[in-house]
């Protein structure tokens, strides 16, 4: 059975919101199913009040006991668990790209893992009606003020930790992740057995042993390639990084030449003299135009 998660009670903030956009979108799945606005508003500064005791996540249930001023009260919020059907689907999704699960794992959810999920049939974000909340407070209005405040205060953890999003649906970090341990040394037919990627992800990283020639076993160097400068290979490979997570976030990225070495040298003003080489025109002055246009 998958364990439960305890968190610490908020302190006093009044004004937060949900940073992430998958905790603004949790919370509009509240919000949408609400007609009243006073209920939110009130919601929002409970929320923030410091009355909220610990919150406990568990598979489909978010829990609290809140200090109202007219008494203390047991507030549950209610989210359906996804079937195995689901899960199994849901993990083809986070499968088929290496980068979801390092995205996850980094903090963050990404726009195409949750595009690929509805894809598949599966909702890993609440939508309207999703959420029922139980108050056994005397307010009118379902949520009530504080099932509400526990929905937002649910949105500041989610910006934290995505993983609870997904405990919430049913599974845990470390059922996602998997149990297993990778061996650092495999043998014989152990090197032609694929490792999954949750497992992949989660071990850590080990350094490479220095690459030797094959009769002498003596350590080798490889030269940099012909016309690449040694020192340009980080900052190649840091490139490629913000690439591939404005990729998987769906986030606009420039695909013209001119665009992208502008974009580099705007991150990393040590590449300017190799800009102005490439687009032909004095680098810094380009670099600045292409800032205050975004």
């Amino acid at each position: 059975m998958t364990a439960a998660m305890g968190f610490p009670a908020f302190p006093a903030r009044p004004g937060r919101r949900g940073r992430s956009w998958w905790a603004r979108e949790f919370v509009a799945a509240m919000e949408d199913a609400t007609h009243s606005l006073d209920l939110l508003r009130k919601g929002r500064r409970f929320a923030g009040s410091g009355r909220i005791g610990p919150i406990t996540i568990s598979p489909g249930r978010i829990a609290a006991v809140v200090d109202d001023p007219d008494g203390v009260f047991d507030v549950v919020v209610h989210l359906t668990e996804l079937t195995d059907a689901e899960w199994t689907r849901f993990l083809a999704q986070v499968g088929a790209e290496a980068g979801h699960l390092a995205a996850l794992i980094d903090g963050e959810v990404p726009r195409t893992l949750v595009t690929s999920a509805d894809a598949a049939d599966v909702a890993l974000l609440p939508t309207i009606g999703d959420l029922e909340s139980f108050c056994d407070c005397p307010d009118i209005g379902d949520p009530c003020q504080h099932a509400a405040a526990l929905c937002y205060q649910t949105a500041w953890l989610l910006d934290d930790d995505p993983f609870v999003l997904l405990l919430l649906r049913g599974r845990s970090r470390d059922a996602l992740l998997g149990d297993q341990e990778t061996p650092t040394e495999p043998e014989g037919d152990e090197l032609d057995r694929p490792v999954p990627a949750a497992v992949a992800f989660a071990a850590d990283p080990v350094d490479l042993p220095e690459p030797t020639h094959p009769r002498t076993r003596r350590a080798v160097t490889t030269p940099p390639a012909p016309g690449v400068p040694e020192d340009a290979l980080p900052l190649l490979v840091a490139s490629a990084a913000e690439v591939a997570r404005a990729l998987l976030d769906g986030a606009p990225f420039p695909t013209d030449m001119r665009d992208d070495a502008l974009r580099w040298a705007a991150h990393h003003p040590e590449v300017l003299p190799r800009v102005r080489a490439v687009i032909g025109e004095p680098a810094e002055d380009a670099v600045a135009e292409w800032q205050a246009e975004r």
